[in-house]
């Protein structure tokens, strides 16, 4: 799998952050807000399984939100750690970087397996797994129209939003 490198800056960044109200920690400081940029210690790989002590976590590759995007499910117990993917909150997918329609195939693939529960990566804990159908047929509504695209604009239901 190749991944193109699309550079953000910490001026579009720090943009991003601040239009909207949100509640960043105390001690968070936008002034000093950096982009992290670390080297990996190991490339991961759609379908790879990591072994956690007794805990093994399937590699999902799920692009749409970033190209790379990955979700991990807990085979054993049917948990999801959905990351950037599916959470009650804002789903953006309007930076260069994100792709609606890899997006709506990520969901579609993570559909196809039994989630009993799912970790998001934003805001509330407790997210129920009938949220992925929902998410799926708004952008499949989306798509039929022809506008699943950047620059759509915001669209608003009852648990979450979109950003194209």
């Amino acid at each position: 799998m190749v991944i193109s490198q699309i550079s953000t800056s910490v001026a579009s960044c720090k943009n991003n952050l601040t239009k909207l109200p949100c509640k960043f920690p105390l001690d968070f400081n936008i002034n000093k807000y950096q982009i992290y940029h670390g080297a990996p210690k190991r490339i991961l790989h759609d379908g790879d399984c990591l072994d956690l002590g007794g805990r093994k976590l399937l590699v999902i590759h799920t692009p749409g939100h970033s190209p790379g995007h990955c979700c991990f499910y807990e085979i054993e117990k049917g948990y999801l750690y959905s990351g950037d993917l599916v959470y009650k909150g804002k789903l953006d997918i309007f930076y260069p970087t994100t792709n609606p329609q890899l997006f709506l195939q990520s969901i579609r693939r993570i559909q196809t397996y039994q989630i009993n529960h799912i970790f998001p990566g934003h805001h509330q804990l407790y997210v129920a797994t009938s949220l992925i159908d929902k998410i799926e047929i708004e952008l499949s509504k989306l798509k039929a129209k022809g506008i699943l695209q950047h620059g759509a604009g915001l669209f608003d239901f009852e648990e979450y939003q979109i950003h194209l």
